[in-house]
């Protein structure tokens, strides 16, 4: 009979250079370097695509990243950047960096259309079509674009947004009844605009989903994230935000280096040859809304993840609000995920194996007959196991403390199912992670089997591999953290393609 107990698990640690471990990736970037400290040091190429007054603002800021910064307060939840080259090995030639000039006048005519499809499809063009010209046309390889933008483009290039009434606004586009007939337009020009509204309106969505097919790495800066000095004047805003200088160049300097190539650390006590698997969906607005995109995110051992497109079906149930696949592409997601882990482990090993576990991450349950598409394709290769993970607010635990539970508490309720904290009091940082009494997440093994308190440890583990941000840890694992964004940039336009691409691409 299984003895229900509350548990603490110590805090994952990650290595680091030299194969050195520590909780905190600041701490262990700072005093050992990151993982791939070896294997990649020196000089890399960047570019900046935007107006030159942003484009400078970025080549600023990049200088200054070059040196340490320098908490306002001493702060051990805000730990001082020792610098781009003092912590991650790599440094910018700063006399090297291609530029690509995208003119202010051009971005002002866009932001001032009032349809809001074709504000953010032609805003993302101005940088998409040079960013492709110059992949097609130019010789020197540049890993990683920084895209600069004014904060203009932030705020009319989201979801829902809309410019302020004007005279100088710009009316262009198609009635609701143009832009779903399937008849072609007598004018070219007619047919152009209603490609827009083939795609979301998220600039960021956007300009991610044309750029997959050439596999052109960015990274998106609004100006006043790296230059509000300059920017702002309200002196009691400025010094807010200087508070965060120093996770800026932490959080910056990082994905540069995930970019670039490198792995700024892996999971400290991984166990050889388990990999993990994301499922991302996302309805796609149709007659029948039962459509929507299927994806994996896969995380290897080595702390690297892909991310696999499957077809467009029926997965969405509108009774249960629930996403499941059919059998054949259950077969066909897990196939390519099982394939690339062998294909990565031959490059590192020189052996093509299989992982012996994948652990298969959802936010539902799983029904029948995708589990028997996964247990297909993984016979005779590979152990699955299906856990189903939900932030539940239904549960609490409170002390009488000044700070919330510890983050690493878990409450083992049956063989199967589990409460795990990942939010909370964390003793390095002297501080808890989230501002509330944090809510637990409802762990559940759905399918297959496995202990619950390994599978708790490894999804708080996997909560500290988000590379996107260099920060003590997340509240959601790495398999799920992404799991909408991923969904979204898929789904941002028709017939977006996409190959098995590391996930550097869409963040």
């Amino acid at each position: 009979m299984f003895k229900q107990k509350l548990i603490h698990i110590p805090e994952p640690k990650l290595t680091f250079g030299y194969n050195q471990k520590l909780s905190d990736p600041r701490d262990g970037i700072t005093l050992f370097g990151p993982f791939t400290i070896s294997k990649l040091v020196g000089q890399v190429n960047i570019g900046i695509i935007g107006p030159e007054e942003q484009r400078n603002y970025v080549r600023e800021y990049l200088q200054k990243i070059h040196r340490p910064v320098f908490s306002v307060n001493l702060d051990e939840a805000r730990p001082y950047f020792p610098g781009l080259e003092a912590a991650f090995g790599i440094h910018l030639n700063f006399n090297a960096i291609r530029e690509i000039d995208i003119p202010r006048e051009d971005i002002d005519k866009y932001l001032k259309y009032s349809d809001s499809h074709q504000r953010v499809f032609h805003l993302s063009n101005l940088y998409s079509y040079k960013l492709i010209k110059y992949y097609d046309q130019e010789d020197l390889s540049v890993t990683v674009w920084f895209v600069a933008i004014p904060d203009e483009i932030y705020q009319l290039g989201r979801p829902k947004s809309k410019i302020l009434k004007s005279e100088s606004n710009i009316s262009i586009g198609l009635s609701k009844k143009e832009r779903i007939s399937n008849e072609q337009f007598l004018f070219k020009e007619m047919n152009e605009l209603k490609e827009a509204y083939n795609f979301e309106v998220n600039f960021h969505n956007q300009l991610k989903a044309k750029l997959l097919t050439d596999k052109v790495v960015t990274q998106i800066i609004r100006e006043s994230t790296i230059a509000y000095n300059t920017i702002w004047t309200d002196k009691n805003k400025i010094n807010y935000a200087k508070l965060f200088d120093t996770a800026k160049a932490w959080n910056i300097s990082t994905t540069l280096y995930y970019k670039v190539g490198g792995i700024p650390w892996k999971l400290g006590d991984v166990r050889h040859k388990v990999c993990y698997l994301g499922l991302v969906y996302k309805q796609i607005e149709d007659k029948d809304n039962r459509k929507a995109c299927c994806a994996a995110q896969m995380f290897l051992d080595s702390g690297d993840g892909m991310v696999f497109r499957g077809n467009i079906g029926p997965w969405y149930n509108p009774n249960t609000k629930e996403f499941h696949l059919l059998k054949k592409d259950a077969i066909e997601l897990l196939s390519m995920s099982l394939e690339s882990f062998a294909e990565k482990s031959k490059e590192i090993t020189g052996k093509f194996e299989y992982p012996a576990e994948v652990f298969i991450h959802a936010k539902t349950y799983f029904d029948d007959e995708e589990w028997e598409g996964f247990c297909e394709a993984a016979e005779g290769k590979s152990k699955i196991i299906g856990v189903r993970i939900r932030e539940d607010s239904s549960f609490k635990l409170y002390r009488d403390f000044d700070y919330c539970i510890p983050r690493g508490s878990a409450l083992l309720l049956k063989e199967n199912f589990a409460y795990l904290w990942t939010k909370g009091f964390i003793p390095r940082i002297q501080t808890q992670l989230g501002l509330e009494t944090p809510n637990p997440l409802s762990v559940e093994v759905t399918r297959g089997a496995k202990d619950i308190e390994t599978v708790c440890k490894d999804i708080l583990a996997l909560t500290k591999l988000n590379y996107n941000a260099c920060i003590f840890a997340d509240g959601s694992p790495v398999t799920l953290r992404f799991a909408d964004s991923i969904g979204e940039i898929l789904t941002a336009g028709k017939n977006i393609k996409s190959e098995v691409l590391p996930f550097k691409h869409y963040v």
